[in-house]
């Protein structure tokens, strides 16, 4: 079963910067991408970044320029480089990967998976 634990969370004050990390645990074969979204109170949650294995990135326009995602390849570690922060960024942020398990002798069929989300506040 694969997992994903997020951290970095946090009470910042706006223009202030914060780091998500996401580390995922398990039995994995592969992970194609990674990302992370976000969910507002009383909104639909929404994709802030998104990265691919093999590095293509893509943003919501809502943080293109103030965000950056990132990876560890060797880790299998997700980022989200968030600066410049705004009250609106206030959020539970998701990290999520489109995953390939391992069952000790052969790929399971990909799995979507998310983390439990760690809460960012952004005061005005």
């Amino acid at each position: 079963q694969v997992q994903l634990v997020e951290s970095g969370g946090g009470l910042v004050q706006a223009g202030g910067s914060l780091r998500l990390s996401c580390v995922p645990s398990g039995s994995i074969f592969s992970i194609n991408a990674m990302g992370w979204y976000r969910q507002a109170p009383g909104k639909q949650r929404e994709l802030v970044a998104r990265i691919t294995g093999s590095g293509s990135t893509n943003y919501a326009d809502s943080v293109k320029g103030r965000f950056t995602i990132s990876t560890d390849n060797a880790k299998n570690t997700v980022y989200l480089q968030m600066n410049s922060l705004k009250p609106e960024d206030t959020a539970v942020y998701y990290c999520n990967a489109d995953a390939v398990p391992w069952d000790g002798s052969r790929r399971l069929p990909n799995v979507e998976v998310w983390g439990q989300g760690t809460l960012v506040t952004v005061s005005s």
